[in-house]
């Protein structure tokens, strides 16, 4: 059910993927101002070696808070952009990563290998040499951080997959590669305890054992902002199914998106750590 990543070389971008390709640097060839000549061939400028992490010792690794949606990571810095695109390339932690500030910065949280019981893909928002900038699942809502890219240890994939949802319209729409798979119309938080806005993702894919509202429950990298907890978790928001179609197109939950059967037959097909876009 999670086989649909485009996997890529680890931690490397490939020429392929357009949306994730180093900016070409172009060199101007300057005529003498004499005229009788020309420049020489123009050089390869080679980029800036990666700033180094901060070294972290075990015992330090251990104090700092899990990047999971029941963590907290105050120190961990704010999406700059949260209703830019995403970039589609995903990372998936072989081991346990130190997650910093900046790159080069103070260490500020661990992402584990799995979420909630799901292998953990986190959505890249930004690069640098050496690093790359994530989408955090804990609180507060919009939490980033910067992952080192070398040692290994580091799975990269792309997904063209991107899932909109338009609270003004009540409406989710699955995007894969620009191509519309589908668009319904779906519920959303109630005035009192509305869904978060702002780019997140896909974080884990949970099938109860023997289901009440939904066969499938696919928790977000966002929490609730009025609820700190529900149903004996973190106030998780997250997209599932429900038994009654009268809901959709009304504003009744606690801050999930309700969705109609064939909604949620298509996300189950969109790999973890895929982007989720959430207007008002």
């Amino acid at each position: 059910m999670r086989d649909r990543f485009r996997f890529e070389r680890p931690c490397r971008r490939t020429a392929r993927r357009a949306k994730a390709a180093m900016p070409v640097i172009t060199l101007a060839i300057a005529a003498l101002a004499s005229g009788c000549g020309t420049a020489g061939p123009p050089h390869a400028v080679a980029p800036p070696p990666p700033v180094p992490p901060r070294s972290v010792s075990a015992a330090q690794m251990a104090r700092l808070p899990r990047a999971t949606t029941f963590g907290t990571t105050p120190a961990a810095p704010r999406d700059p952009a949260p209703f830019a695109p995403e970039t589609g390339i995903v990372l998936h932690p072989a081991a346990a990563r130190v997650i910093y500030a900046r790159p080069g910065g103070p260490p500020v949280a661990v992402l584990p290998v799995t979420e909630i019981g799901s292998p953990t893909w986190v959505p890249v928002v930004q690069s640098q040499p050496g690093w790359d900038q994530v989408l955090l699942p804990t609180r507060p809502n919009r939490s980033t951080g910067w992952i080192y890219l070398g040692g290994g240890g580091l799975q990269t994939a792309y997904s063209a997959y991107r899932v909109e949802i338009n609270l003004a319209a009540y409406r989710l729409t699955i995007l894969d590669a620009g191509r519309r798979l589908g668009s319904w119309t779906v519920a959303e938080g109630a005035a009192g305890t509305p869904t978060p806005t702002g780019r997140t993702f896909l974080l884990a894919s949970l099938a109860p054992p023997h289901p009440t509202y939904s066969p499938l429950i696919l928790p977000l990298g966002a929490h609730s902002d009025t609820l700190t907890t529900f149903g004996g978790g973190p106030g998780t928001v997250g997209l599932h199914g429900w038994p009654h179609p009268a809901v959709f197109g009304h504003a009744v939950s606690h801050g999930c998106v309700r969705v109609p059967a064939a909604a949620l037959r298509a996300l189950s097909r969109v790999p973890l750590g895929s982007p989720v876009m959430i207007t008002s």
